[in-house]
């Protein structure tokens, strides 16, 4: 199964909408096929496992990720070739909540001995965007900042190119590569007009703007060429705005804005049924803060560069009013730590 799970992650870019699977065929110790689910509308990681162990399947055990599927979608149901191929034992790593057992309960009328459940808790945190949207109608989202050992993202006077070093800003791009959808609040596209791409790392993500009062120059890069870019505004931006923001390519989405702030689980929810299942937030601090206030981030990857650059005014990676005491704050659990060239990464999980 440990193989079957890092075989799953080299669909990470281009398996979405589905979920990352892995599979191997075995007797005993020995390996007979594997495969992974490579790419959406190609075959899944039991299909191909299958196709390589071929005849030698029959009578062996089949080690999957996910529970295989049993309705048609892009491709056959996964479960009649697995009756077809004979194998006489399926060891599956967690169930799809989007089947309800129907999987299971397919081959185990075929006869086949089904056992589930074995790394279960990294299967799901594999899938955790998939799992998370498919039982929430919610996406993942990920909270990304870079700061200084002060807690500082920019200077007083704005700038904050360049915080992180060279290896921990391509990480940063192959975790755009890795998301649906890029997230930055207004105030982030006026200071440091970014064009949130992943420079080369894998597909560009969808690039979303979160601005209620739509004040965004329509020649700003995150409207170039290269992905769709969103705009969520509310509901009383102005028509002008919103029209000259549609003639550069954008697609504005307009939500309910009581005391001029959207309300992200909204927003995300909305964004969720567009087909969007991991947002990658990237800042600023006020749109940070937001997302945690409303606890919405289920990750967090942390950038702390060696440096400092004081200032009562300059900006911070999360921002807001705050919380009133220390155990009221959200905080990271499953906390790892890794040195990347002389910056630092934190990572956890909310």
């Amino acid at each position: 199964m440990i193989r079957a799970l890092n075989l799953a992650e080299r669909g990470r870019l281009n398996a979405h909408p589905n979920p990352l699977v892995g599979c191997v065929v075995a007797r005993g110790p020995r390996v007979l096929g594997e495969g992974w689910h490579d790419r959406f509308g190609g075959d899944h990681a039991e299909v191909a496992a299958l196709r390589r162990a071929g005849p030698r399947a029959r009578g062996a055990t089949l080690y999957v990720t996910l529970e295989p599927c049993s309705r048609w979608g892009k491709t056959p149901p996964c479960t009649d070739a697995v009756k077809a191929a004979g194998v006489r034992r399926v060891v599956i790593g967690a169930r799809d909540p989007s089947l309800r057992g129907g999987g299971v309960a397919v081959l185990k009328r075929a006869g086949i001995r089904v056992d589930a459940g074995l790394f279960q808790r990294d299967v799901r945190r594999q899938n955790a965007a998939f799992f998370k949207k498919t039982t929430t109608g919610l996406p993942y989202v990920v909270v990304k900042m870079a700061q200084t050992l002060d807690g500082k993202t920019a200077t007083r006077t704005g700038a904050s190119r360049w915080i992180s070093g060279p290896r921990a800003r391509s990480l940063g791009h192959r975790l755009r590569a890795q998301s649906d959808a890029v997230l930055v609040g207004g105030e982030t596209v006026r200071r440091d007009n970014p064009g949130l791409s992943s420079h080369g790392r894998g597909p560009n993500p969808l690039r979303v703007v979160l601005s209620s009062s739509l004040k965004l120059s329509p020649r700003a890069a995150v409207f170039s060429e290269g992905a769709p870019t969103w705009v969520l505004t509310g509901e009383s931006s102005p028509a002008a705005s919103k029209k000259s923001l549609e003639r550069r390519g954008a697609q504005i989405l307009s939500f309910r804005s009581p005391g001029g702030r959207i309300r992200l689980k909204d927003a995300f929810r909305a964004l969720a049924r567009r087909g969007v299942s991991r947002i990658l937030v990237e800042g600023g601090g006020r749109t940070a803060a937001a997302v945690l206030e409303e606890k919405l981030a289920d990750e967090a990857y942390v950038f702390v560069a060696p440096s400092f650059l004081g200032g009562g005014g300059s900006p911070t990676g999360v921002a807001g009013r705050g919380w009133p005491r220390p155990s009221a704050g959200p905080r990271l659990k499953d906390v790892g730590v890794t040195r990347l060239g002389d910056d630092v990464l934190i990572h956890g999980y909310f």
